[in-house]
């Protein structure tokens, strides 16, 4: 129950964290703080805090799963397999977005453009989005 609770309040910080990746493009930044664009480098740290704050609850809610007691003989079925194959996306997603995600900032703030693998946050961080509410929905809806 604890696991569930968690996974419901955790999807609060992550979709603020996906809304304030709006404001969080790249760009150089003059002495101001300004970029190019016009966003200031705190849309880009409330977009982190944001992360940061959704990867602790994350682990929080994954570790109330992980530590469970397991009844010997139960067999996953249905929806909890479904929810099982989308936690094997959306955890490694989890902790590779906030790294990636490190890793852009930091290249932001060297006033280099996003480059490389950092390049790939964005993308790894909607997967791992889309799959943490559709294992929401997998144990949420009867099928």
């Amino acid at each position: 129950k604890i696991h569930q609770k968690l996974g419901l309040i955790t999807m609060a910080p992550l979709l603020a964290t996906l809304i304030a990746s709006n404001g969080a493009t790249a760009g150089h930044t003059n002495s101001s703080g300004v970029t190019a664009g016009g966003n200031s480098t705190s849309s880009r740290d409330l977009h982190a805090g944001l992360g940061i704050l959704t990867a602790g609850m994350y682990i929080a809610t994954a570790s109330f799963a992980i530590r469970a007691p397991k009844i010997s003989g139960t067999k996953s079925k249905g929806p909890i397999v479904a929810h099982k194959i989308l936690a094997c996306i959306h955890g490694p997603g989890m902790i590779l977005t906030p790294i990636l995600g490190a890793m852009a900032y930091n290249e932001i703030y060297k006033g280099q453009k996003v480059h490389g693998i950092a390049s790939a946050h964005g993308a790894v961080a909607a997967i791992t989005a889309v799959s943490y509410g559709a294992a929401m929905l997998s144990v949420s809806i009867k099928f």
